[in-house]
């Protein structure tokens, strides 16, 4: 058993700074440069996750909700990814800035949706999913979660979590358009098209 913590792996590679060709290939570690804060996020593969202490806790914590729950496992944890994932969205739309939400936001995400599938593997009694197949507990789940050792699922991710900000702006950005008062010039001249037809 490893006794590697996540955060020691994540701030050795972020210690590395920009010279992070060789720390990706070396640690078990993908990463997603912020261009507009300037930073690298590292988040694990899904297998680099599994060799550390966060893994075995983050499993044992999933499975002790299954085990306090009155639904079968697979039907518990697609509804708590459903309901995770629409949560993690609804608070980056709601964020001041969409680019810093991601960055601290990311990396949970991944490892605890990583976590829920393996520990309904392990609940059934059967191997831990490897990528080549994609678990039933994810087949109403939007993303790949295993594709490219994870790094599909990140980059999909992150642009949904910038997109959720955006879409909110832009919706706000409508609704006021649509509260704007109606000028007296405007009116009159619309009275006039009406009159005229």
């Amino acid at each position: 058993m490893s006794t590697t913590s996540l955060t020691d792996l994540l701030a050795d590679a972020d210690a590395a700074g920009h010279d992070h060709a060789a720390t990706g290939k070396n640690s078990g570690l993908q990463h997603i440069h912020n261009h507009a804060t300037g930073s690298i996020v590292w988040f694990p593969t899904w297998k680099k996750f599994r060799e550390t202490d966060d893994w075995s806790e983050a499993v044992e914590g999933v499975a002790e909700d299954f085990r306090s729950g009155a639904a079968p496992v697979d039907e518990w944890a697609a509804k708590f990814l459903a309901e995770d994932l629409d949560v993690l969205l609804t608070r980056a739309a709601a964020s001041s800035d969409a680019n810093v939400f991601v960055q601290e936001n990311l990396v949970h995400h991944l490892t605890r949706t990583w976590a829920v599938g393996d520990a309904v593997a392990k609940a059934k009694g059967q191997d831990l999913p490897t990528g080549g197949t994609t678990p039933s507990v994810f087949a109403g789940y939007p993303y790949d979660v295993y594709a490219q050792d994870g790094g599909a699922f990140a980059t999909a991710l992150w642009n949904d979590v910038i997109d959720a900000r955006r879409n909110r702006s832009i919706a706000e950005e409508a609704a006021r358009k649509a509260l704007k008062p109606v000028s007296r010039k405007a009116l009159k001249n619309a009275a006039r098209k009406a009159a005229r037809r």
